[in-house]
């Protein structure tokens, strides 16, 4: 599968690969874990959370890969956007005390997702592209016209929910949320209106930064006061799916896929390779590929924020991490 590599800074590809035996997979603190997810694990502090982002890279509902500073990128892009967007929506954020750590409030979370797509592609069974191009024309509850071409831009921005489930996430109309008992309308109505004004700003931004936004998902709630606030991330790579602006239109016109800075070539790695919803064991991901998206993630967060990634370096994470919520904490 050929790659067109993301034109960074030399040295970077030198770190990423002396660290690559040093990605943080297992979370081991000196605090009971609550909870652990396919990339996030969290611990009860109490009145708060420590949410934990490791490097852990997940696609078809299971782990693919881990990637270097892959975590770090994520918690510290997703603090980034939090900040920018308070305004629209609160979030969870209270602080950050270590690169890979989020200390959050504790809320109650929305049993859906809000995905919001600017574009019809993807290669997810869930994915907008692989519905159409099956010859559904409803999705979600919206009606899309024939025609439509794979990575096309659509004429507005649309929400394509999912349930959060154990087994799988299912795609659902808003009207069956409401009568299926998921949310209150009322949330409904508030969240799905803060997701689409949070993606048409994470549009703008990415514009002005020569990167096209191309579909992201949400995460909202309730915190403690009854008020709707975005939890989890917000537009990382891992969330959302971005693409480089230059060459966009002109890969569109020669049935080129455009040049991605998420995991989508990743993802269609494994689509190639094996049968990744299905298959028990899964072949170890290319060393390069592992490289490359980590640069590409660390891209992004350049990109994004106008800063110089900082890393990381640390042979045992957990114990840094230990050290630095310790610290925080005797200070709060």
């Amino acid at each position: 599968m050929d790659i067109e590599p993301i034109t960074t800074n030399d040295s970077y590809r030198k770190i990423i690969e002396e660290n690559i035996d040093h990605c943080l997979v297992e979370t081991a603190i000196d605090f009971p874990r609550e909870y652990k997810g396919k990339v996030r694990d969290r611990f009860d502090l109490g009145n708060t959370f420590a949410l934990i982002t490791t490097d852990r890279q997940s696609a078809f509902d299971r782990i693919l890969a881990s990637i270097p500073f892959k975590g770090q990128v994520l918690n510290q892009t997703s603090a980034w956007w939090f900040q920018k967007t308070s305004e629209i929506v609160q979030n969870h954020i209270i602080s950050i005390p270590d690169p890979n750590i989020s200390i959050v409030q504790k809320a109650k979370p929305f049993p859906i997702e809000f995905i919001v797509r600017g574009f019809i592609t993807g290669s997810s069974n869930t994915s907008l592209w692989v519905n159409y191009s099956s010859g559904h024309r409803e999705y979600c509850g919206v009606t899309f016209p024939d025609g439509l071409s794979k990575n096309q831009r659509l004429p507005i921005p649309v929400i394509t929910p999912t349930t959060k489930e154990e087994e799988h996430d299912r795609p659902i109309a808003p009207e069956e949320i409401i009568s299926e008992g998921w949310m209150r309308e009322e949330h409904w109505q508030e969240a799905s209106t803060k997701a689409l004004e949070l993606f048409s700003f994470g549009q703008k931004i990415a514009d002005r930064n020569g990167l096209i936004l191309v579909d992201t998902k949400y995460e909202m709630g309730l915190n403690e006061k009854n008020e709707v606030i975005v939890l989890d991330e917000l537009h990382t790579p891992d969330s959302s799916r971005y693409w480089i602006k230059d060459g966009y239109e002109e890969r569109i016109s020669l049935g080129k896929e455009p040049q991605n800075i998420d995991k989508e070539f990743l993802r269609l790695w494994f689509k190639n390779n094996c049968n990744p919803y299905d298959d028990e064991i899964l072949p170890d991901a290319p060393k390069e590929l592992v490289v490359e998206l980590s640069l590409r993630y660390i891209y992004l967060y350049e990109k994004i924020t106008g800063q110089t990634f900082d890393f990381s370096m640390s042979e045992n994470v957990n114990n840094r991490m230990s050290q630095n919520l310790n610290n925080y904490l005797n200070s709060n």
